[in-house]
């Protein structure tokens, strides 16, 4: 699979579980460190558990596996490294102190409206 396809199946899967907020950046030509940021929000830590992993799982059914996870044992944010794919579950305040958006606003956002289901 490409990294897009591999972002976009991961942002199915978190919004099968309701992860809120979801975006989608392509960061291809504004960074080195992956070629798409998946970001979302949990609204406990509990999801934000439950969401990490459903990634983790998802992932690895496409034959992905992590290079690396950080934030597992604070509940207040994961990061799932994939190399190409980097996938970020935050609490509202631990994403919004991060800011990715406004940190990376020269990464081009993924239209998502065939991929999440309507509200």
């Amino acid at each position: 699979m490409t990294p897009k396809e591999l972002a976009l199946a991961a942002a199915k899967a978190l919004d099968s579980k309701k992860a809120g907020d979801l975006t989608v950046l392509e960061t291809t030509d504004v960074t080195t460190l992956a070629d798409y940021f998946v970001i979302c929000t949990a609204t406990s830590s509990t999801q934000v558990k439950a969401l990490s992993d459903l990634c983790e799982e998802t992932m690895k059914n496409l034959g992905e596996e992590p290079h690396h996870i950080e934030g597992h044992r604070g509940g207040v944010w994961v990061l799932l490294d994939y190399v190409s794919v980097v996938i970020h579950i935050f609490m509202p305040e631990a994403r919004e102190f991060y800011n990715l958006e406004r940190l990376w606003s020269d990464a081009v956002p993924l239209d998502l409206s065939d991929v999440l289901k309507p509200q």
